[in-house]
């Protein structure tokens, strides 16, 4: 995979959706600077975290992916990142009930500081300025000053993201992932009115942990229940920074992506010669491609014999996301591309990107039923193939805001105003996500009841 590969190769083919930096010397200096600092990511987790992502593609565990849409210089605080990730555990809970497969858990957090944007340049009024593109990049104030790409901001972000792993490692592995402490949380959300129909759910989840605590099997006698594997993961859309923190592994010598244990090639920098795709290709950490409405079979053969020429279970994540009504149409001939190819790859639905509207109030929303659709559509596509549906990957944030409309709670157009805080796209609130992995858990054990049935 490596043979005829540096890092720096993919400065000599064509780059998108990436700054131009006014100031060369400057960004050379910044470059050189991270150059120098420790990897955020080791290797060790790299390679764990694909061996469980090649069980998620055969269907012995599922992959759980959620996170901001883009992190905030301004939004860091210890108590969000908490929040987030014990919204997250709680999802993986409930899921890990209805599939009877671990939960692999991956972030979106400590790297998703840029985001591609549909046009370059954003207009107000008579005055047209770069658009914002994420915090590692430029500023969202709407200013000469903040949009100039600054490459300072590279290092700020590094600062951010080792803060942020620093503590999710100790949540991880600290007492605060016991899952008695986690589904007691979630038993607050079932207790709802609205929410009723999930209480048979979390009754047997109780029912089970009192039966595994009355035979002894609890975080003292089993570590495993008190503490989590907790992977991180973003789009590797600054390959300034990738670069700076691609590491050769001491045991393989072999090159990682030292910014996150995952990383994505995103649906508009997927071209097969462009620079996005020939950093991943090189470097061993598992890639996720996001598949739009627009791939074509041609250009996702050249993908994935490029990027997983050795068809390495759990290097290659196929994240499909059309949009609600829309999964039917496309995501057959992507799978039997893969048949056809006798490709190895874990297939994620993402019904987000797909499904962002603008609102009559004017903000930018995602209906949760046209997210809820998208996933049904997912599952059902798999179901008529006799493929797996492996995992789900959600913008989500543990946060109370009002982003996207509907759910058990409600949010209404109207409401959209009352906390409405992406810089980006809008984010499932802590309710809709929790609420989404209930819906979710009931898709994989339908699925497993029927795959039993099939089998027995």
């Amino acid at each position: 995979m490596t043979q005829g590969w540096s890092k720096s190769d993919w400065r000599a083919k064509p780059r998108i959706q990436m700054p131009d930096y006014p100031d060369a010397a400057a960004l050379a200096a910044v470059e050189a600077q991270l150059a120098k600092y420790p990897p955020l990511v080791f290797a060790g987790e790299v390679r764990r975290l694909k061996r469980q992502l090649g069980a998620a593609a055969r269907g012995e565990a599922f992959l759980l992916q959620g996170g901001d849409c883009a992190e905030s210089f301004g939004e860091f605080s210890a108590d969000n990142i908490r929040d987030t990730f014990r919204l997250l555990l709680q999802m993986a809970v409930v899921l890990t009930f209805g599939a009877k497969v671990p939960v692999v858990k991956v972030g979106r957090i400590a790297g998703q500081f840029a985001k591609p944007r549909s046009a370059p340049t954003e207009k107000v009024g008579d005055v047209e300025l770069p658009s914002y593109k994420g915090d590692i990049i430029n500023g969202f104030e709407f200013t000469p000053e903040a949009r100039t790409p600054d490459p300072a901001r590279m290092l700020q972000a590094y600062t951010q993201a080792a803060a942020s792993l620093n503590l999710l490692r100790a949540f991880s592995t600290g007492g605060f992932a016991d899952i008695h402490r986690v589904h007691a949380w979630t038993l607050g959300f079932a207790e709802g009115d609205k929410a009723e129909r999930y209480r048979a759910l979390t009754d047997r989840i109780s029912d089970a942990l009192a039966f595994m605590e009355a035979a002894g099997v609890t975080g003292q006698t089993a570590p495993e229940l008190s503490s989590v594997e907790f992977y991180t993961s973003h789009e590797a859309l600054l390959l300034e920074y990738e670069e700076a923190l691609c590491r050769v592994d001491s045991t393989t010598g072999l090159p990682v992506a030292g910014t996150g244990h995952m990383i994505w090639i995103g649906d508009r920098t997927r071209q097969p010669d462009g620079a996005h795709v020939e950093f991943c290709r090189g470097v061993q950490n598992p890639i996720g491609l996001k598949c739009g409405p627009s791939i074509d079979t041609d250009d996702l053969k050249r993908l994935m014999a490029t990027l997983n020429p050795e068809n390495e279970p759990g290097r290659l994540t196929l994240v499909a996301r059309f949009g609600a009504g829309n999964a039917g149409d496309h995501l057959p001939r992507l799978i039997n591309t893969v048949r056809e190819e006798g490709a190895e790859v874990l297939w994620v639905c993402d019904p987000m990107h797909g499904n962002t509207v603008k609102s009559p109030s004017g903000f930018k929303t995602r209906p949760f039923d046209a997210v809820l659709r998208e996933v049904r559509e997912f599952f059902a596509v798999h179901k008529a193939e006799g493929t797996i549906p492996g995992g789900v990957h959600f913008e989500m944030t543990g946060q109370d805001v009002t982003e996207c409309t509907g759910g058990v709670r409600a949010v209404t157009d109207e409401d959209l105003s009352d906390r409405y805080h992406t810089a980006c796209d809008p984010r499932l609130n802590a309710s809709q996500s929790l609420e989404l992995a209930f819906l979710v858990a009931e898709e994989l054990s339908d699925r497993r009841t029927a795959l039993a049935a099939q089998t027995g």
